[in-house]
This record gives C-alpha cells, structure tokens and sequence, in this order.
C-alpha cells in the first residue's frame, strides 16, 4: 500500500511541474497575397524567426480590428489601411507608404497581345467566358480594376461578364488554370506566374494610386517587430522588392 502511495505522489509531482513554454515567432506579419514572392526572400535575407500570413487587405485589416495577433501589417491599399487606423487607432504606429505596383490586363499563356483595350475586343477574347478581378468592394486590384473600367466606359458592358475572387491571387490563378480567358492584377504578379501573359498595361492615371502602406501593430512597442520594420525599408529590402517588380517608396541607407 505505501509503494502505491508513494507513485501516486511522484505522479501529482510531475502533473504539479509548470509545462515547457514553447517559443513562438519573434513577429508575426499580415501581408497582402500579392506580396507573398517578394517578401519571403525578404524575411529569408532578414533571418529572424518571422512568420507571414498572407490574404486580401480587407479581410486582414477586419481581423486586426478583431484582435488578430499581427505584429507588423503590410496593406494593398492605403484606404484599407486608413480604415484600420480609425477602427483601431492605438494599435496602428510608425505607417509608412512602403512599395508602388501596376494593374495589367492578363490572358493565359500564348495568347496575342492587345494594342488598345475596346468592350468589343475584350468580349470577344471573352468568347462567353469571365474576367477574374478581386471583389470590387474590399480587394484593391478588384477596387483599382473597376476604377479603370468604370474610366473606360466598359464596366456596365463587362460587370455580367466578372468572376470576382477573395484576392488577387486567385484572379491570377484562375487565369493561369485557364479557367478564365481573361484577368485584372498587379504587373508583379503576371511576372511571378508564367503560365500567364501581359496583354496590356492599365494607365496609372485611370485609377488611385497603388500604394502599400505597412505599419506597425500593438500598443506596446516589440523590439523585434521595430527591427524587421527597419529592414523592411533598407536598401537590401527594397532591391529583392525591386527584382520582383514592385517600386520601392520608403529606404533608410
């Protein structure tokens, strides 16, 4: 009797030992989807323990207000980023416009390129199927897409014709697939899929700028999330951006 005593107290002695905390990543990132190429090699040269999630800004901006553990948030567009600050004004710090991009018209591989861009060439390139474009309401590209139509005078021609997707990336692969003959997203990501060809490049003027604004998140400040700011904006960054086809906006040298 006293043997089982006594392994029952090494038991409630061992269940009583404190449990090994596990070490989670130094910074955790939201990114928009169409950054993921980009800055995996940036948070590759970086070197620290980083973590990226990546998504549509709307989306991310709605589950930092909701409390997602973000450290460090990087926006496709400065309207999603404003909506963040005024929602949650005291966790948003140190914003800064970071990289520029392009819209382009794309079409699976092979296809012939379009010298000017008419809803009569567009619905026959169409031949009946859609054009994948982020959601006109929360995805920029999708924002960016409609601003340019509407510009044209062809988004009350093309809106039956728009299959509309969570974010651009799934415009981009839609396309690519072929399961759509035609695609609104960024000149970086036609670069990043070769199953894809640029047909024609949208005017910078026929929508808002495209901005990505990054910030950081918490009210209390996290050293390593200030440090991987900081290289964010270095020279080493902004060259891996550049190679991928992004316009660096912010470097520190």
């Amino acid at each position: 009797m006293k043997d089982i005593f006594r392994v029952l107290a090494m038991i409630c002695t061992l269940l009583c030992q404190p449990l090994p905390v596990l070490a989670g990543p130094d910074v955790t990132v939201f990114a928009a989807a169409s950054l993921r190429d980009a800055l995996e090699d940036v948070v590759a040269a970086y070197g620290g323990e980083v973590v990226v999630s990546y998504g549509g800004s709307g989306q991310i901006a709605r589950q930092v207000v909701q409390g997602a553990p973000a450290d460090i948030v990087i926006l496709a567009s400065a309207a999603w980023m404003d909506w963040l600050e005024i929602s949650s004004s005291d966790a948003v710090h140190n914003r800064l416009n970071l990289l520029g991009n392009r819209l382009v018209l794309i079409a699976p591989a092979g296809a012939a390129s379009l010298s000017q861009v008419t809803a009569e060439n567009l619905l026959e390139r169409l031949e009946g199927g859609r054009l994948a474009m982020g959601h006109r309401a929360g995805v920029p590209a999708g924002i960016y897409g409609r601003q340019w139509l509407e510009n044209e005078e062809l988004w009350r021609v093309l809106e039956p014709h728009i299959a509309e997707t969570e974010n651009v990336r799934a415009a981009l692969a839609l396309v690519a697939r072929g399961e759509t003959p035609l695609g609104l997203v960024y000149e970086t990501d036609a670069a990043a899929e070769p199953d894809v060809v640029i047909l024609y490049q949208i005017p910078g003027d026929q929508h808002d700028p495209i901005i990505y604004p990054v910030a950081r998140i918490g009210v209390k400040e996290k050293p390593e999330a200030s440090e991987l700011m900081k290289f964010i904006q270095s020279q080493d960054a902004s060259e891996i951006f550049r190679a991928h086809g992004f316009v660096p906006l912010a470097e520190n040298r």
